[in-house]
């Protein structure tokens, strides 16, 4: 295997070479270190890049590997190199969620995500770019360079977990998590041909922190394939002491998921939205493609879509209070954060919109007593480019970011799972993709259907020209 297709080697791949001792955990953390070095410097994809700490851990891993008899006992993801969204603390590293009067914060603490990536083995390569606080659908944070498509680097790669989905397509880690308040797992993935879960909420820790904005936010994975994502989820996935919202762990696990063909399921599908409207033609065909391909392997399909209605106005409001949750002075952070940190408003008129999300919620779970899963656009068209609507006005960039968005928030207020999978690319040559929506602690079940509809597109075939060379 030549070092290209090794960089773009599936993590559960990477895995096993490691364990048979086909490649070692100081090579492969070598070759990563050695590509953010040449593709960092045009896709901004790194705001952190742990070289030392990574080749330590990789050298130290590699000596237990040579004196290992049994390679089956050591963790799952021995050796094999992610990197992580610089919202999470990892204990010593600058943690900057994106502003730049926080970029030299050295973190004293590992969170809950953190935590079990490195029990689980895996080597961290790095902090990867978001939005300032994770609050826009593109990664261009003031003092950063904009985190860049590797498909195009005109375009965004999406956001807040820009930087980790570009890292993935560009093959400048072998996976990464992210996280995802309104679509920040879910539109980046989209916008690089990639799989991002937001799993179920309760699903993940936020330890040690209670929760984010209310249920609102989870932490997931993105990956190349639905296997990688499923895996990674698996490792993510548990109850830490005190957490507000929790759900047993699946049995048997999400990677299992992926090997099984499901039952034949009762699948609604929408192209069309109440108070946005109806999505781009190209995105309109992704869902039509895949419910045709669903039909023809057998399961029921019908056109229908939860009752959306109201949520627009409080689940913005909630948002828009993630800006006044950071406790940042408000002369720091750049225009658009400084305006949704003015309209945030009382704790009272946030606590109201809680109550009128969690009232829609019900009526947006509802909708899956009658069927399994749910099909939709991931985001309403294809992804915009980097600057795209730097000079318009607040307000203008708000409605803008609303209807790019909008397939992705009731998901979050609801606390259903989704998972978004590429489908094909624009006439442009960007990737573009689906969402798979399912019932109540239900990831096993758009897992599976994920994995059925990758054996017939087998998408992670593809790799765009930056990274591939």
């Amino acid at each position: 295997m030549n070092s290209i297709d090794l960089a773009f080697a599936p993590a559960l791949e990477q895995a096993r070479l490691i364990r048979n001792k086909e490649v070692s955990p100081r090579e492969l953390v070598q070759l990563y270190l050695e590509r953010i070095e040449q593709f960092n410097p045009q896709l901004g994809c790194y705001f952190t890049v742990m070289a030392e700490m990574a080749i330590a851990q990789a050298q130290t891993q590699t000596e237990m590997l040579a004196n290992t008899q049994n390679p089956v006992e050591l963790p799952p993801f021995f050796g094999v190199p992610i990197a992580l969204k610089d919202m999470n603390p990892v204990a010593d590293i600058p943690c900057s969620y994106g502003s730049p009067a926080l970029r030299d914060r050295v973190a004293t603490y590992d969170d809950a995500v953190v935590a079990r990536v490195k029990q689980a083995g895996f080597i961290i390569l790095g902090k990867t770019a978001t939005s300032e606080l994770g609050s826009f659908p593109y990664t261009e944070p003031m003092g950063f360079p904009p985190a860049r498509n590797p498909w195009n680097p005109d375009y965004t790669p999406g956001g807040s977990s820009g930087g980790s989905a570009a890292a993935v397509a560009a093959g400048l880690c072998a996976i990464a998590q992210g996280s995802d308040a309104g679509g920040s797992i879910r539109g980046p993935a989209f916008c690089c041909g990639l799989v991002g879960i937001k799993p179920a909420r309760g699903r993940v820790s936020y330890a040690p922190l209670g929760d984010q904005l209310s249920g609102v936010a989870a932490n997931g994975p993105i990956a190349r394939t639905v296997s990688d994502a499923a895996a990674l989820l698996d490792v993510m996935s548990g109850y830490v002491t005190g957490d507000p919202y929790w759900l047993p762990a699946p049995n048997p696990s999400f990677l299992a998921a992926t090997m099984r063909s499901p039952d034949r399921l009762r699948i609604a599908f929408t192209n069309s939205l109440p108070q946005i409207g109806t999505a781009d033609p190209v995105c309109q065909q992704a869902v039509l493609g895949t419910v045709r391909l669903l039909e023809a392997m057998g399961h029921q399909i019908e056109e229908g879509c939860p009752d959306f209605t109201g949520l627009i106005e409080p689940f913005t409001a909630v948002w828009q209070a993630g800006v006044a949750y950071a406790g940042l002075p408000k002369e720091i952070l750049q225009p658009m954060n400084q305006w949704l940190l003015e309209q945030s408003g009382s704790a009272g008129d946030y606590l109201r919109a809680v109550a009128q999300v969690q009232v829609i919620a019900r009526r947006i779970v509802a909708f899956f007593d009658s069927v399994d899963a749910l099909i939709l656009p991931t985001y309403m068209h294809p992804p915009i480019r980097v600057g795209e609507w730097a000079a318009l006005s607040p307000e203008e960039t708000l409605q803008k970011i609303i209807h790019w968005v909008a397939p992705c928030p009731p998901f979050n207020a609801s606390g259903l799972p989704a998972i978004a999978i590429p489908t094909g690319f624009a006439p442009n040559g960007l990737p573009i993709g689906i969402q798979i929506v399912g019932r109540p602690t239900a990831e096993a079940t758009i897992i599976a259907i994920a994995a059925q509809l990758e054996v017939n597109k087998f998408w992670s075939q593809h790799r765009p020209a930056i990274g591939n060379e």
